[in-house]
């Protein structure tokens, strides 16, 4: 779903904003809100969020608000009413963490670039 922008802000290059959306939402358990870039912003813009994805997680109930950056070289105006990043909803497993030994593997403890091009 698109996100759209409830303010005027003008994003000057290399200095993130967050952008008011006027959304709230309230998840179930085992969901949450993933924030993403769109393309079309980046691509024509250089506009991207820092922080992608964003996880907004069952239990906030604030409104939802986007950090974007202006990667580019102008400052890029946003109007009310324009759409600045997508949301999806995704189910995630909660999990408990156990202590222990880990198995060996073929990688390893091998880092970046370990498993080849």
């Amino acid at each position: 779903m698109d996100l759209r922008a409830v303010e005027r802000v003008v994003l000057e290059p290399g200095a993130p904003r967050l952008v008011e959306t006027g959304l709230s939402i309230e998840l179930p358990p085992g969901y949450e809100a993933q924030i993403r870039p769109r393309s079309g912003l980046a691509a024509k813009h250089a506009i991207t969020l820092p922080n992608s994805p964003a996880t907004i997680d069952p239990g906030y109930r604030g409104e939802i608000r986007v950090i974007l950056l202006n990667l580019g070289r102008e400052p890029y105006e946003i109007q009310p009413g324009d759409r600045i990043a997508q949301m999806v909803i995704a189910r995630y497993e909660a999990i408990e963490w156990e202590e222990g030994d880990l198995q060996e593997s073929r990688r390893g403890e091998g880092g970046f670039g370990s498993s080849g091009r």
